[in-house]
């Protein structure tokens, strides 16, 4: 106690403003001599510790290998009291705020120090910088180095900025150059730590140090029988008698790398700097490992530690030069901060400290360099100048540019501040006009304005008195109702659509029947059927005096123009147009409209019609109304049924409406290319229109008419520059477009004028002629070479006519036989192929029958049918064929190949057999007919019962064929095997055989084969 005594009475006094500093260590340990000497200045402590007490001198000294302490003082922290707490209990947290030691006097050599990488920007010595860290190896250390009285960081730039990781793995990923932090604040989140640090000065790495990670530490188990309990304690490992863990430091030397002799050591003429520098050399004495740390560990570990020196700036003079840099420095720094508020309270207490900023470039180089947003490597560069002249001019260049950044941004916030001005006066002026017009009752309220608006729409409609209850129910509900509620804008949309509605509203239709008849056959060559119906409704109206709507539908193969004389229809009626496809269609809603609870919801198709129409009697097209789908929203078949029913549909109620819609005035024209897949009761309400396919003079005709006039409008050309004559025509419809419909044709047309365009753009030409010997040279070789497969018929080879989506076509019935008969008392058998449905091998058995009952009949010695093995085939095996109307033509066949003698040539048949022998009608007359001229032939026979059907063909088509309508077998045996003598004398030449060809399909006897 004397001793302690003798110390305090002489210590005390010199280190009274530090007094402080050692009364707490004092208080929180028992008084130890070596400890306490720790804490105390070492020139004193050498000086007046050895004047009273020699022992505790030499104890003193044997503990200088610990780093020159200048005074340390309490370090504190605010805790926050946060949810991490209770983490508190870890030995490695620091759990007394008060105890948290932190220097006021920095250390002037520190050799060995934490690593800290950090992005972005560098910290420059004299800042205080918010650093935050989650790993825990990391925070390990911290934590470590504080409870030690070691608050001492080193702060380095990663030299990748992609880098997030806290730690790095070796010394390439971060400068060497960075500076030496004290650690002043320490905030303990448990999984984080806080710090706030100060930078001093600038140091640079010279070497990593490899750090032993601590072993765990053993239990030893003890139990209390008495007691009945057993605890767990931890036994350090030198308690436990093995040797005790060290920490390893290992320098490893840079052997390529030298300093440069530039970056000076700092050093000191105190007494202090001299004991440092001894106390070191005797640690890097002690601590020689012969092997790497990653050698005994095995695996490579991370930059946790590094040893460092400290560097200093050269020596300058206060030239006129770094004095004129200076000004200009503080001048650029007084801008910046003139127009950037954020940082003008506080640099402006900087710079007003004094002249002390003013009088120190070393600061205000690093001030003005931290002042800016440049790259961390400019800044980087900044803190490892060591040249205050350079390091002065890299500052101010940073400075300038961002000063001019600041300027930009100052303008584009004028300029935005003035815009945002102008709109928010904009904004005040309307306000106050809208407040003016509302007193003066110039103007109402939005909910006013919106009803007056719905009431004027409706004012010159005749509006049912259902529909306007519906409405007034609505408005009145609407004014009820937040502007900016979702319902608001559901009923004001409803409003919308109600209003718009073109109730009572008709357009003046076209009575003249002679101006409708200018119109369609200016439009469409041919049609007679359509243009006939349509002159006849027009009648009907002007007798009538009113209009009332119909139901059409137009079938027929398809580019025959069904669409466009729809088009020309409206036209001629003066009615509004409207068209929509239902092709693919599965969706109910698209036809009768969603529920208004549906976000999104609309009306149906035809709702929108007659909002965009505005009238009451437009004409609707409804495409490909053979092609309607069907889903699980439902049928929209089934929907159309309403809308199309004209007993219904002066009623129609539409989902998202809810109020009935009078259709009856509107004219609904349906398409389709066959009328077998639309449902019966749909093709009940519609008068159906058969548009067949054309033959070789109508193509020729609408060639002429319509389609080169509209190719060469659409290529730009004129009559001196292409003339294609009717020879090519007539080649390109025989050998190019043998469909029933003119789409073919006017693409090929269009390719030719085209082709003529490219040559007169090219100046190879200035007219082109197309005949028929260039034409390959535009639409290239021809796609069919001969009319049909048999120009001579073979025995067991019969040619019947089909009827398919795509038109009329020929094919040709073949029967061989398969094998030749044993002579047995066996019947024979029947092999048919060609892809061939149900309902043609019923035909196909049927026909045999009649053929075998037949033969025995005419000739009884002949047993052919009956014993051999014949194989019946339709060529063309790819394409499906169904259908009975080729009875007739089977049995023909037959009865050929059991005479073994071919039948009359050119001649073709269609007709379904019956059991006992007769012929049935068959349906597609007009197409089959067609068909039959296209490939040549002069002779055709169909049923009786088809006599009518045949009356009503254009004589264009029926000119040049000999025609025999059949009422039984026997009427079809005697015209195909007929005297040669006599064929001759009925056979007929077909004048046009050279303008028509069959159809490019081929030949099917679907389910539309009638």
């Amino acid at each position: 106690m004397r001793l302690m005594t003798a110390m305090n009475f002489k210590i005390l006094p010199v280190f009274r403003h530090r007094v402080t500093n050692v009364r707490p260590f004092c208080r929180n340990h028992r008084p130890n001599y070596e400890e306490l000497s720790v804490h105390v200045r070492p020139q004193f402590r050498r000086i007046k510790l050895n004047e009273y007490h020699g022992i505790f001198t030499k104890n003193m000294h044997t503990r200088r290998q610990t780093a020159a302490i200048i005074s340390i003082r309490s370090f504190a922290t605010k805790r926050f009291n946060d949810k991490d707490s209770s983490n508190g209990n870890n030995e490695d947290d620091i759990s007394d705020p008060g105890s948290l030691p932190a220097t006021v006097v920095v250390p002037e050599v520190w050799p060995h120090v934490p690593v800290i990488a950090i992005n972005r920007n560098p910290v420059f010595p004299r800042f205080i910088k918010l650093i935050e860290l989650s790993n825990p190896i990391l925070i390990d250390l911290i934590r470590r180095k504080v409870k030690l009285n070691q608050p001492y960081v080193g702060i380095f730039l990663k030299k990748t900025e992609e880098n997030e990781a806290e730690i790095v793995q070796n010394l390439d990923d971060i400068y060497p150059v960075g500076t030496f932090a004290q650690i002043h604040e320490v905030q303990d989140l448990g999984n984080r730590l806080r710090l706030v640090v100060m930078a001093h000065r600038r140091i640079k790495i010279v070497g990593q140090i490899l750090e032993e990670l601590p072993k765990p530490t053993h239990e030893m188990k003890l139990t209390f029988p008495l007691l009945n309990a057993t605890i767990h304690v931890p036994v350090d490992d030198s308690v436990s008698g093995s040797k005790p863990s060290r920490r390893l430091l290992i320098r490893k030397k840079n052997e390529n790398k030298v300093p440069e002799p530039v970056q000076k050591i700092e050093e000191s003429s105190t007494p202090e700097n001299k004991v440092t520098k001894g106390v070191q050399e005797k640690v890097e004495e002690k601590i020689t490992p012969p092997t790497d740390a990653s050698a005994q560990t095995g695996t490579p570990q991370p930059l946790l530690m590094v040893e460092v020196v400290n560097i200093t700036h050269e020596k300058f003079r206060q030239t006129e030069e770094i004095k004129a840099l200076t000004q200009e420095l503080i001048k650029t720094i007084r801008d910046i901060i003139s127009m950037n508020p954020l940082y003008r309270e506080s640099l402006q207490q900087m710079l007003h400290q004094g002249q002390r900023v003013v009088d120190n470039p070393v600061y205000l180089s690093d001030l003005g360099a931290a002042l800016t947003g440049a790259d961390a490597q400019e800044l980087q560069q900044v803190l490892e100048e060591m040249d205050i002249l350079k390091r002065l001019r890299l500052s101010l260049a940073l400075l300038k540019k961002e000063y001019e950044l600041s300027k930009l941004q100052q303008k584009i916030g004028r300029e935005v501040e003035e815009k945002v001005k102008q709109q928010h006066r904009k904004y005040i002026l309307h306000e106050q006009l809208k407040v003016i017009k509302k007193e003066l009752g110039l103007e109402k309220d939005d909910k006013d304005a919106i009803g007056e608006k719905y009431r004027e729409r409706i004012r010159e409609k005749t509006v049912p008195k259902t529909v306007m209850d519906v409405l007034e129910e609505e408005l009145n509900k609407l004014n009820f109702l937040e502007s900016h509620s979702s319902e608001f804008n559901v009923t004001r949309n409803y409003l919308d659509w109600l209003t718009s509605m073109p109730w009572g509203i008709t357009s003046p239709e076209n009575l003249n029947l002679q101006q409708a008849i200018e119109i369609l056959d200016k439009d469409h060559y041919g049609m007679e059927d359509i243009k006939k119906r349509i002159l006849e409704f027009i009648a009907v109206s002007q007798l009538k005096g009113s209009t009332q709507g119909k139901i059409l539908c137009f079938h027929g193969p398809p580019g025959v123009g069904k669409t466009s004389i729809a088009k020309s229809i409206s036209r001629a009626l003066n009615r509004e147009y409207f068209r929509f496809s239902v092709g693919g269609m599965t969706d109910v809603a698209e036809i009768k409209g969603h529920r208004r609870t549906y976000v999104g919801a609309m009306p149906g198709k035809i709702i929108q019609c007659l909002k965009k129409t505005k009238t009451e009697n437009p004409l609707v097209l409804i495409d490909e109304v053979d092609k309607i789908g069907k889903g699980h929203q439902g049928d929209p078949a089934s929907a159309l049924l309403e809308m199309l029913d004209p007993e219904q549909n002066a009623n129609f109620l539409d989902h998202y409406l809810d109020v009935p819609v009078d259709l009856s005035k509107v004219l609904f024209i349906c398409t389709a290319n066959v009328i077998d897949t639309i449902p019966e009761p749909l093709r009940d309400r519609m008068e159906m229109i058969d548009m067949s396919g054309y033959v070789a003079e109508e193509k020729l005709a609408i060639a002429k008419q319509y389609l080169v006039p509209q190719a060469m409008n659409d290529s730009g050309l004129s009559d001196q520059q292409i003339s294609i004559n009717d020879n090519a025509l007539h080649l390109l419809i025989k050998s190019y477009c043998r469909e029933s419909g003119v789409r073919s044709l006017q693409k090929h047309i269009e390719k030719v004028n085209r082709k003529v365009a490219y040559k007169v753009v090219k100046k190879e030409t200035e007219k082109v002629d197309v005949n028929e010997h260039n034409l390959q040279d535009f639409v290239g070789k021809p796609m069919f070479t001969h009319d049909r497969m048999y120009e001579v018929t073979p025995p067991g080879v019969v040619m019947g006519l089909a009827w398919t989506a795509m038109g009329g076509s020929t094919l040709f019935i073949e029967t061989r036989v398969r094998k030749p008969s044993t002579g047995k008392k066996s019947e024979g058998t029947l092999e048919f192929t060609g892809h061939l449905g149900d309902v043609m091998k019923e035909s196909i058995h049927i026909a045999m029958t009649v053929a075998r009952n037949f033969m025995i009949r005419e000739d009884p010695s002949n047993t052919f049918l009956i014993d051999s093995h014949l194989h019946l085939h339709v060529p063309e095996g790819a394409t499906p064929k169904d259908g009975p109307s080729a009875g007739i033509t089977i049995a023909i066949a037959f009865i050929s190949i059991a005479k073994n003698q071919s039948i009359r040539q050119n001649v073709a048949m269609t007709g379904e057999l019956s059991l006992m022998g007769r012929i049935l009608p068959v349906g597609g007359i007009k197409e089959k007919t067609i068909a039959a001229k296209r490939v040549g032939v002069n002779c055709v026979i169909l049923p009786e019962e088809n006599k009518k059907d045949y009356n009503d063909l254009p004589k264009y088509i029926t000119d040049g064929l000999e025609v025999h309508f059949a009422t039984t077998f026997e009427d079809v045996y005697r015209i195909c095997f007929a005297p040669q003598q006599e064929t001759d004398t009925v056979r007929h030449q077909n004048p046009l055989h050279l303008d028509i060809s069959p159809p490019q399909s081929a030949p099917l006897l679907g389910k539309n084969t009638g």
